[in-house]
């Protein structure tokens, strides 16, 4: 990009000219937000951009008719105001995406900021979120987003989202599985896509980035963590079994 940025050239909701891991919003009203991923923004004075916790916001109403994801309310913000935002996540590409009367499921660290007139959910399926309505969202991946038709089977490392389709099943390789059900089902190691896929079915539409590097989410062990009290102790011990054998692998 050249030149320097100012309020008269930024760009509104589009990215950066040049950059696309920065996106600028045209802020007017009410933006749902992730913590941590305003860069800047203008007016820097004045009345300008406001930013509020979702436990704190002045409309709490409002807010918990529009957020229905408690595990999630911590790292969320509603930005009010009028102005520009700079967004940027950790020098993933960003892009912005439209709904009409859509129903899209997310992977919840790809998902940087969303409109007022959304309404965000936390889905069935552990790390993922999803907003109902019509409105505007921000998502970053690694990597251009590729749009798929089911039906699909997905490395879980390159999904970013569905729309309008059922949620997938777990497909398993019949060769994992063979090696699986021949170690009594004991522990599980690591597998890869090639080992395990998402499997989409029906019509609809698969978002996915052509990276196998997935967005770090530290969403998801709050979501696991959620479910342990509901274990007895033998669940528990294995459960600490399985963390063990992940961890020796992950030092070697």
């Amino acid at each position: 990009m050249t030149g320097t940025l100012n309020p008269q050239t930024l760009p509104d909701n589009d990215n950066i000219p040049g950059n696309h891991y920065a996106y600028c919003v045209r802020l007017d009203g009410r933006l749902f937000m992730q913590t941590g991923r305003m860069i800047a923004y203008y007016p820097a004075h004045g009345s300008g951009i406001r930013f509020e916790p979702l436990t704190a916001a002045s409309g709490a109403g409002f807010v918990a008719s529009r957020f229905s994801a408690p595990l999630y309310t911590r790292d969320w913000v509603v930005a009010t105001g009028a102005g520009h935002l700079l967004l940027g996540d950790r020098g993933y590409d960003i892009n912005s995406y439209d709904l009409t009367d859509g129903n899209l499921t997310l992977r919840a660290a790809n998902l940087l900021a969303f409109d007022a007139s959304l309404e965000l959910k936390q889905s069935i399926v552990p790390g993922f979120l999803t907003l109902i309505g019509t409105g505007k969202f921000l998502a970053s991946s690694s990597g251009p987003v590729i749009f798929a038709e089911p039906p699909i089977r997905v490395d879980p490392q390159a999904l970013v989202g569905w729309a309008d389709c059922p949620s997938p099943s777990h497909h398993f390789d019949a060769g994992w599985m063979t090696g699986f059900l021949g170690a009594a089902a004991g522990v599980l190691g690591t597998t890869s896509g090639e080992e395990r896929q998402f499997d989409f079915t029906g019509a609809g539409t698969v978002l996915l980035q052509s990276s196998e590097h997935s967005v770090d989410d530290p969403h998801l062990v709050r979501q696991i963590e959620s479910q342990v009290n509901t274990l007895g102790a033998g669940p528990l011990a294995h459960l600490q079994q399985v963390i063990q054998s992940q961890l020796a692998q992950r030092r070697q």
